[in-house]
């Protein structure tokens, strides 16, 4: 039996089971202990390994989101603003069905009322569900598929992003008014269309998404394909910092 046990930590750094190696003389003792059998053993050192792994997934899921840190559910004052729709907001966070469907989430709202909180706080959820998210500044992102565009490289671009079933990009309206700019975000909604969600949040209703397309027709028809699977969030009211700045003032005062 010594010989065994002294070649298991080898087997199982091979097997690459690190957890396995690290318990298994631990529980091997419980189950001396409370006389469990050979199954139960073997499904105690399981339910460790696939915790332990599932532990470390999250972790690299988050990280590699890039959401903006601390932005969840726990740290979102959903009553604080009632023109925040908590119950759809909480309802797709909730549920990864509207993901497997392709379709899309659009929240509107001036500064400052909880529109990029409201996104990631969803978005930090369906990690947990076990959904790959990915967050970027539009003007970022659209740089960097123009970047592409200029090496010839759009399609692959297209292709990685095609991985992550959720986009997430905050800020629409501040992206540049340029034909070249704007036309490989219209290539990506386009390509995105019924096969991979975004979550976009925009200070502009559609109404004024000529600003940010050189070309009306361009407009309509990316505003077409975002809205025809979508849920559109409409967010009023006083900016947080604001409010928070003036109850600060007037507690000085």
């Amino acid at each position: 039996m010594q010989q065994y046990e002294a070649v298991l930590p080898l087997q199982l750094k091979n097997l690459k089971l690190s957890t396995f190696n690290s318990y298994w003389e631990s529980i091997a003792e419980s189950a001396k202990q409370n006389a469990w059998t050979y199954g139960h053993y073997l499904s105690q050192l399981c339910d460790i390994e696939l915790q332990k792994r599932q532990s470390t997934q999250l972790v690299r899921r988050f990280k590699e989101s890039a959401l903006p840190k601390g932005k969840t559910f726990s740290s979102l004052d959903l009553t604080a603003n009632k023109a925040i729709p908590a119950e759809q907001i909480i309802a797709l966070s909730e549920s990864d069905s509207w993901i497997k469907q392709a379709n899309n989430v659009i929240i509107f709202g001036p500064s400052g009322v909880g529109k990029t909180h409201s996104a990631a706080a969803i978005a930090y959820r369906q990690i947990e569900l076990g959904v790959r998210v990915k967050f970027y500044q539009t003007s970022h992102l659209v740089q960097l598929l123009q970047q592409s565009k200029v090496q010839l490289r759009l399609k692959d671009m297209l292709m990685k992003l095609d991985k992550i079933p959720l986009l997430v990009l905050d800020d629409l309206g501040y992206v540049k008014r340029d034909e070249h700019e704007t036309s490989v975000l219209f290539e990506l909604i386009c390509h995105r269309y019924e096969t991979g969600s975004i979550i976009i949040t925009a200070n502009q209703p559609f109404s004024q998404w000529d600003s940010i397309f050189p070309d009306n027709m361009m407009a309509v028809a990316a505003i077409d394909r975002l809205v025809h699977h979508a849920t559109v969030i409409n967010i009023v009211g006083e900016s947080y910092r604001i409010k928070s700045k003036n109850t600060t003032a007037n507690q000085q005062g």
